[in-house]
């Protein structure tokens, strides 16, 4: 049986993100400061990948000369965020995380979904609590 269209898109993806991380990507290169310590530094490599694709239209209806009616495609990302720095020097090895605070505006879009809850929570009590109109009924007096 003849190799689907999809394992070649698929192949070619993984492949690439291959050539793309590895453990220099992870522990990066060594580098030496004048006082003759040794630094490296540590990323943390996340991932993702996805691929689909569909065949059209009837295959008794396909040109001769037409494999398959397939179309498809695949993508993928990566994401290497500095973690940490490894300092070897002076009779010690130290591990010096990143810190990673974030700014205000960064805290405020976090909050703001939380935000938007209680202000529609807040609503919605108010609407509930609300008294019902009531109807009114006129008496027509008869002189």
């Amino acid at each position: 049986m003849a190799e689907h269209p999809i394992n070649g898109l698929m192949e070619t993806a993984m492949s690439s993100i291959k050539e793309m991380v590895d453990v220099n990507t992870i522990v990066g290169s060594a580098m030496n400061a004048p006082d003759g310590t040794v630094i490296i530094p540590v990323s943390k490599v996340s991932f993702g990948f996805g691929a689909g694709g569909t065949e059209f239209g009837d295959r008794s209806k396909m040109a001769v000369e037409a494999k398959a009616n397939f179309g498809g495609g695949s993508g993928g990302g990566a994401l290497i965020e500095p973690i940490a720095f490894l300092v070897v020097g002076q009779g010690q090895i130290r591990l010096m995380p990143i810190d990673k605070t974030s700014s205000p505006v960064e805290e405020l879009i976090e909050k703001v979904p939380t935000l938007v809850d209680k202000v529609v929570d807040f609503f919605k009590k108010r609407e509930s609590k609300k008294p019902k109109k009531e109807e009114v009924v006129v008496a027509e007096t008869v002189e």
